[in-house]
């Protein structure tokens, strides 16, 4: 579990395809490795690696097919700048929102402009995520966590202020950069609940039980 804080910015070293996807070195920068030991989880441009091989300076993780059909990895290269996260410990202070580190979906970057001394930037929203997406709640980009500021049908407005910007990859983003989402955790279980409950529903399918003891009926 990560809380989507980015520790450092790092740099994809190696890739290595093989059979079974893919093994990256990725050169830490500042990342803090003295407590990493293997097997140890590691956020990387919001996907969770596991590391199965690790120095001062660099960690190295297998990457499945899966996770390459699933994320931006299938376009990433030597030389790319990845965002990086070491998993939450118990004593960490949480000023993100609860992460996970599987990635959702793919989306891209429609439009940025200056507001002030931030920016704008509008993402496409796939009609996929659309219903795990809301204004002024919490989603995840490369595995930075921010704020839904507006939404239509199909994009979504974030606004970034200069220090995300700058201790973040979004410094990089253009127009048409495409970005690893992951949607609020707690919105995919609130659909589990609603979506598999066998109580007597009302007539929009919700069920009568679970309204009740979330105090919506009496």
């Amino acid at each position: 579990m990560f809380t989507g804080i980015i520790e450092a910015v790092g740099t994809i070293a190696a890739i290595q395809m093989n059979q079974r996807g893919a093994a990256i070195t990725v050169n830490v920068g500042k990342l803090d490795m003295a407590d990493v030991k293997l097997g140890d989880s590691i956020a990387t441009n919001g996907i969770c690696l596991t590391v199965v091989h690790y120095s001062e300076r660099s960690f190295t993780a297998d990457v499945s097919n899966e996770t390459l059909t699933r994320t931006g990895f299938a376009n990433y290269q030597v030389g790319q700048k990845v965002n990086l996260e070491k998993a939450m410990l118990p004593t960490t202070r949480f000023g993100g929102h609860m992460v996970s580190g599987h990635v959702d979906a793919v989306a891209e970057i429609t439009s940025i402009t200056q507001s002030g001394n931030s920016w704008d930037y509008w993402i496409a929203m796939d009609a996929e995520i659309a219903p795990y997406i809301a204004e002024k709640g919490s989603i995840t980009i490369d595995g930075v966590s921010l704020t839904v500021n507006s939404l239509t049908s199909d994009q979504f407005r974030l606004t970034i202020v200069p220090h995300t910007a700058q201790e973040t990859i979004i410094a990089d983003y253009q127009v048409g950069t495409k970005l690893n989402i992951e949607v609020d955790v707690v919105a995919r279980y609130i659909e589990r609940l609603l979506t598999t409950s066998h109580q007597p529903t009302d007539s929009s399918g919700v069920s009568q039980d679970l309204l009740a003891r979330s105090g919506f009926i009496k």
